[in-house]
């Protein structure tokens, strides 16, 4: 799109363990093997607006989730493609003069993270809207009201059209990199998971941030279930960002509500970028 602390694990040695006892981390035990890594995706996994940018063009950050997966993986080879403004279309297609992303694939290629849906829903457009019909009722839905006209959910319509395009990445991967672990990862919770306003910090109507919770959730929902059709794992970085959504207070969020030094509007900071790439090291089989 162009629109968290990682866990700790605390590791308890018994008292009476033998030498033959003690196992390295899941980690340390795949050092042994080569991680060659291949980043996939939008601005959500570029890093977009996160210092310190080393893309001008795809608004790629060296704070992002790759670069810190990469870095914890010790990989032996890293090209991370992710752009902001990335749909479907610029896995096997050209994104002006980016060249195509899956391009960057290879058949020894080991580790694969794909983000992307957001841009195919238009959920920037998306917030822009909220943001201008929001006068027209700021108690209720206006927003909501605007994509579900006679009777059709335009949003779900684009979720349900953008689950083919996942498909055939999917199958795309594995083709190029039949070795490959793959991941589709996930988009983090923007607004609050319980569906109250923050119109301060947010122009909405009050109504429409359950309205946009629950579109996202319809995203995420169809990217799951895409990724266990197609022999990819899903990263959840929902769940584990409940609470640290843009209506949250500064070093509490991990998404912010407008354009600040930390990240793009709309978008995870370095602090939700942490978060993430937690989960797909969580997911990572030794």
């Amino acid at each position: 799109m162009g629109t968290a602390g990682l866990v700790g694990l605390s590791l308890v040695q018994p008292a009476a363990a033998r030498p033959s006892d003690k196992q390295p981390p899941a980690h340390a035990r795949q050092k042994a093997v080569p991680v060659r890594y291949v980043a996939l995706g939008d601005s959500y996994s570029s890093g977009l607006g996160i210092p310190d940018e080393v893309d001008s063009n795809c608004g790629r950050s060296n704070s992002n989730y790759p670069s810190l997966v990469a870095a914890a993986l010790h990989a032996t080879g890293v090209t991370d493609v992710t752009c902001a403004g990335a749909d479907t279309s610029h896995m096997a297609g050209p994104q002006d003069s980016t060249p195509p992303q899956l391009d960057a694939l290879r058949p020894d290629t080991t580790l694969v993270t794909l983000g992307i849906g957001g841009n195919d829903l238009g959920l920037q457009e998306v917030g822009t809207r909220c943001v201008l019909v929001a006068y027209l009722a700021p108690n209720g839905s206006p927003c909501k009201t605007s994509y579900t006209l006679l009777g059709t959910d335009e949003i779900r319509s684009r979720i349900n059209s953008t689950a083919p395009k996942i498909d055939a990445i999917l199958q795309e991967i594995h083709t190029r990199s039949p070795q490959a672990q793959v991941f589709l990862v996930g988009y983090p919770a923007i607004m609050p998971d319980d569906g109250s306003a923050c119109r301060d910090a947010i122009p909405f109507a009050a109504g429409d941030f359950a309205w946009f919770r629950d579109k996202e959730k319809e995203l995420n929902s169809m990217l799951s279930q895409r990724s266990s059709a197609y022999g990819a794992t899903y990263v959840n970085t929902y769940t584990p960002s409940v609470g640290h959504d843009a209506c949250k207070a500064e070093g509490v969020r991990w998404i912010e509500p407008k354009e600040t030094p930390e990240a793009a509007g709309f978008h995870p900071n370095a602090a939700g970028h942490r978060s993430m790439a937690a989960e797909v090291l969580a997911r990572i089989s030794p």
